[in-house]
Parts: structure tokens; C-alpha cells; sequence
């Protein structure tokens, strides 16, 4: 009875360390596995790395997927995929350019006009 008694903390210090660390663990594990699971081309992904992209394709029985990196196409395997937002709310950076650039143009017209203003009424 005393042998049994003297091993109680040590079983107490295993449930502890089971209930803090091991469960959360597992369940951390199976949330990030059913993300995997569910990915389906279209969706916008970030890797471990921090290369952001759209799935193009995904081979569950090889563990890859092909993601499209604004027309490069990249091959990474699914534990290498961080995060998964449904449905693909990634903009383009290349379109993100354009209308910078266009506000840009649109500002430099303004300001040529207005200056175009100025040299008129001072001849």
C-alpha cells in the first residue's frame, strides 16, 4: 500500500502535464490537419516561410500543393502551409501598382495644370 501511495505524485504530475501540454498539443495538431484537409484550389494560403499565394492545385496523395505566387507557380508540400483563408482574398500586388500609379498620374495632371494656371496669370 505504502509502494502504491509513493508513486501517487508522480501519476498526479502526469495528469497535470497530460491536461496542460499533451491535450492542446493534439488538439493544435488535428485543428491545423483538418485546415489542410479542407483546402481546395482558390484559396489564399501563407506559408511557413511568409510567401503568400493562391492553391492552384492539391495532391493529397502525394502531400503537395501547387500555389499560384502572381503567375509563378510554386510546388510546396502541405506541411509547409501555415495558414488558409477560404476563399482566395488575396489582391494582386501587380494591381495594387497600377492604381498607385494611376493616383500618381492623376495628382502630376493637377499639379501641371495648376502650375499651367499660374505662368497664365502672371503674363
Amino acid at each position: 500500500m505504502e509502494f502504491i501511495l509513493s508513486f501517487m505524485p508522480f501519476i498526479a504530475l502526469f495528469a497535470v502535464m497530460y491536461f496542460m501540454l499533451i491535450r492542446p498539443q493534439k488538439k493544435q495538431a488535428q485543428k491545423k490537419q483538418e485546415m489542410l484537409n479542407d483546402m481546395k484550389p482558390g484559396d489564399a494560403v501563407v506559408t511557413i516561410g511568409g510567401l503568400h499565394g493562391v492553391v492552384d492545385e492539391v495532391s493529397q496523395s502525394s502531400q503537395t500543393v501547387v500555389l499560384d505566387c502572381e503567375g509563378v507557380y510554386l510546388t510546396f508540400t502541405l506541411g509547409a502551409i501555415a495558414t488558409v483563408t477560404q476563399g482566395g482574398n488575396i489582391v494582386n500586388r501587380q494591381d495594387e501598382i497600377e492604381v498607385a500609379n494611376d493616383i500618381a498620374h492623376e495628382e502630376n495632371r493637377e499639379d501641371i495644370a495648376e502650375e499651367s494656371d499660374e505662368t497664365e496669370s502672371t503674363l
